[in-house]
This record gives structure tokens, C-alpha cells and sequence, in this order.
């Protein structure tokens, strides 16, 4: 019986124009296909999510450039592993090596490759979901150019569905009706490679041969609940336990969270990883009503760092379960895309003129600064004026939270502003 490639790596794009989103990398004006081109290929760094086309991208970018091409996986590479590939690399001219996951290596991993990027013995391209200002080297980050790829939109999704019953050698003697798609876009996450496989485990499960596939929400989410976790043994199943892990927390349930913050462990998670996302759990999801949340988690990631495993897991499991029990509140968050959402809509507004810093003689004779209230100057160290551009006055931004921390905030704005925000 003929065994087949599994369908993501069938349908692996083969050139630049083949790749499905990353048009600002990929297009006409893209600035890898700009570098191709002009055959000045850089060290790079690819930052993405999962399933965006990381590997993909750097296949095709030796491919086209003609160079030898070297790949390490930062999960089971070694500093040996890395210096037998520079010597070998060192038979060719400027190979290129593919590091993915490079934000799992160590300081000492890392280090071994500065010299070899340095003099061209290799050009570097690293794969990565995290952000590599944190997990790359300074030094090894100064010499490489940092490209960021995005999730797949719907319509890149489903021209990917499309493109699989067209032209897979498998999937198009399939007769297939995509009644609804809704299903397959939401459990893929933008990840192509999730999609894909989800699509095969759809075909394999199809009874009935004769009979068309007709695909709908029902049947792609029960096909998904009992399948998708075992077909997918990689690192896609991982983000569906960091993704249960926060919600865990921002549901207030310290049970879960522990046990999937101890899945995640057990499997062999960085736990720098979790303690970064517990920061921004704690400012995004607990905010106000807690403020010593992000406090707690800020200091939980330096201590993982500083201790390692197996020890780290206890500083995590205290943040973690501490940040479970607290009070909720996603205020200030919301605050901010509102605020986000203004800055599009209204650009640049002017400063008022009181509000304006004023260092030279011209400025002050401008008006800039002038009538501007200090605040301490002032009982309950407070003066009422206007801070926010004109076209903005009393808009209200920060709405706190329904918590006892947030609740005192509220009734003190109301009492300084009155009935100039909404408070």
C-alpha cells in the first residue's frame, strides 16, 4: 500500500508566490523577495505563531538563493550539535542554517554561533513564537534582521481549504462540500498546518466512499473533539494548554490552572515561557483590582530565571494559584483599546496649549504652558482642568471594574471630576 506525506507537508509551498498570507514578506514590494532579488541575503530572525510558514520561508529563501541548506532544532541540539554543522558549513559558500525554536537555545548555544554569522561561514535564519527580544542574545540579534509573520486570516484559510480539493493528488478525487466553515477556521487559530491536518483527519474519517463530504460546523467540532488531540502530537496540542492554562486563571479556577500549568511542565515546557505569560495575565485579565498581582508575577519570572528547574515550578504554582484566587478585572485594558481605537480614528490631535512644555523664550511667547495648574499647588493635591485634546474633552476612556479596589477608584474620580467623565 502507498504510503503518503502527511497533507501540510504535500501542500508545502515551493516559491514565494506559492506561500498563502505574509504578502508584506512574500509580494511584489516584500521585503524577502526584495532581498532575493538583489541576492543580499542577511542573517534573519522569523517571528510567528505556529503554522505561519517559519520553515516554509526559510526553505525557500535557500532554495532561491541558491544555498546549501542546514537545519538544527533548538529542542535536541547541543553547542556539539552546533559546531559540527559550522565545520561543515564551512565547505560551502555562505550556507544557510535554520535554527527553529532558536529561543529554547542557551546563552552558550547561542554564543557559538556569533562567530560563524559574523564572518559568513553561515547565514542564520531562526524560527521563533516568542519575542526574540527576550530569548535571543543581543549580540546575535544586532546581526541578524528580526521579520515578523501573522496569523493566517480567514480568507488566507479557506483559499488554503480551496487549494487542497484542487490540486492535492489525495484530496481531489475526494467529492466534497464545504457546507460551513466557520468550525474549521476557529479550531485552526490562524495556524495553516492545524487546518490542514484537521481537513485530513475529516477525508480519513469520511464513511462511505461513494457518498460526497459534506463539511459543517457540527461535524468538524466533533471530529475535532475526539481526534485532533492525538493526531497532532506536536507543538500545535502544546498552545491548546497554555490557551486552557490562562483561561484557567482568568476564570478563577486555581484547580485547572495547576494541573495544566503542571501538563505543560511535565511535557517540557520553558518555564519562562508560563512566567511570561502570567505577566501579562496579570496586568490584562487582573489589573486594578489587584495591582500586586503584577507585582508577584514580575518577580516570579526573575526567580525562574534565576533558579531553573526543577525548583521552578514551586515559585510558579504560588503565582499561579495566587493569581487564580484574586479578583478580576480587565479594565485598564480595555481602556487602552479604546484609547488605540481613538488614535486611528482621530490621528494626531493637538496638545493643549497649557499642557505643552515651554524650555524656550519663543514657546512661552507662544502661550505654550501658560495657565497651567501644578496639581500639588492644590487641596487633595487636585485642580480641575482639561488634559485630554479639545475634540476629546470629557471623553471617558477608563471605565474601573465592578471589584472593591476599582470601586474606590471609581467613587474617587467621581468626586474630583463630578460630571466631566463619566465616572
Amino acid at each position: 500500500m502507498q504510503q503518503f506525506k502527511p497533507l501540510a507537508e504535500r501542500l508545502r509551498p515551493q516559491s514565494l508566490s506559492d506561500v498563502v498570507g505574509q504578502s508584506h514578506l512574500t509580494g511584489p514590494e516584500g521585503v524577502l523577495r526584495k532581498m532575493l532579488v538583489k541576492k543580499n541575503l542577511t542573517s534573519l530572525i522569523l517571528w510567528g505563531p505556529p503554522g505561519t510558514g517559519k520553515t516554509t520561508l526559510a526553505r525557500i529563501i535557500s532554495q532561491e538563493a541558491e544555498r546549501e541548506f542546514f537545519q538544527l532544532s533548538a529542542i535536541q541540539a547541543g553547542v556539539k550539535d552546533v559546531r559540527e554543522v559550522i565545520q561543515r558549513a564551512r565547505m560551502y559558500q555562505g550556507a544557510i542554517l535554520f535554527i527553529d525554536e532558536i529561543h529554547r537555545f542557551s546563552k552558550s548555544q547561542q554564543d557559538a554561533l556569533l562567530h560563524a554569522v559574523e564572518d559568513g561561514t553561515i547565514t542564520l535564519i531562526g524560527a521563533t513564537t516568542e519575542n526574540p527580544s527576550f530569548e535571543v542574545n543581543p549580540a546575535l540579534l544586532s546581526r541578524s534582521q528580526v521579520y515578523i509573520l501573522n496569523s493566517l486570516t480567514e480568507e488566507d484559510l479557506l483559499n488554503l481549504v480551496n487549494r487542497a480539493f484542487e490540486v492535492d493528488e489525495q484530496l481531489s478525487k475526494v467529492n466534497v462540500e464545504v457546507k460551513e466553515s466557520q468550525a474549521l477556521l476557529d479550531l485552526s487559530g490562524g495556524d495553516a498546518r492545524r487546518l490542514l491536518n484537521l481537513l485530513e483527519i475529516l477525508v480519513s474519517s469520511h464513511e462511505g466512499k461513494d457518498k460526497p463530504l459534506v463539511i459543517t460546523n457540527a461535524q468538524v467540532t466533533k471530529i475535532a473533539q475526539t481526534k485532533l488531540a492525538r493526531y497532532d502530537k506536536g507543538d500545535e496540542y502544546h498552545y491548546d494548554l497554555i490557551s486552557a492554562f490562562i483561561k484557567s486563571v482568568r476564570g478563577s479556577d486555581p484547580n485547572a490552572a495547576i494541573y495544566y500549568m503542571t501538563r505543560m511542565l511535565e511535557g517540557g515546557e520553558d518555564p519562562k515561557f508560563i512566567a511570561r505569560r502570567l505577566i501579562i495575565l496579570a496586568s490584562e485579565d487582573i489589573g486594578n483590582a489587584n495591582p500586586t498581582g503584577l507585582v508577584l508575577a514580575t518577580n516570579c519570572f526573575q526567580a525562574v530565571t534565576m533558579i531553573g528547574m526543577p525548583e521552578a515550578a514551586i515559585v510558579l504554582a504560588q503565582c499561579t494559584t495566587y493569581l487564580a484566587s484574586s479578583p478580576k478585572s480587565n479594565a485598564s485594558y480595555a481602556s487602552l483599546k479604546e484609547a488605540q481605537s481613538e488614535v486611528k480614528k482621530s490621528g494626531d490631535l493637538p496638545v493643549p496649549l497649557h499642557l505643552r512644555n515651554a524650555p524656550t523664550k519663543l514657546m512661552k511667547n507662544l502661550d505654550y504652558g501658560k495657565n497651567y495648574r501644578y496639581a500639588h499647588d492644590y487641596d487633595q493635591n487636585f485642580v480641575e482642568q482639561e488634559f485630554l485634546p479639545e475634540p476629546l474633552s470629557g471623553t471617558t476612556f477608563y471605565q474601573p471594574g465592578h471589584n472593591p479596589r476599582e470601586n474606590e477608584f471609581r467613587k474617587r474620580l467621581k468626586q474630583l471630576w463630578g460630571d466631566h467623565y463619566d465616572y
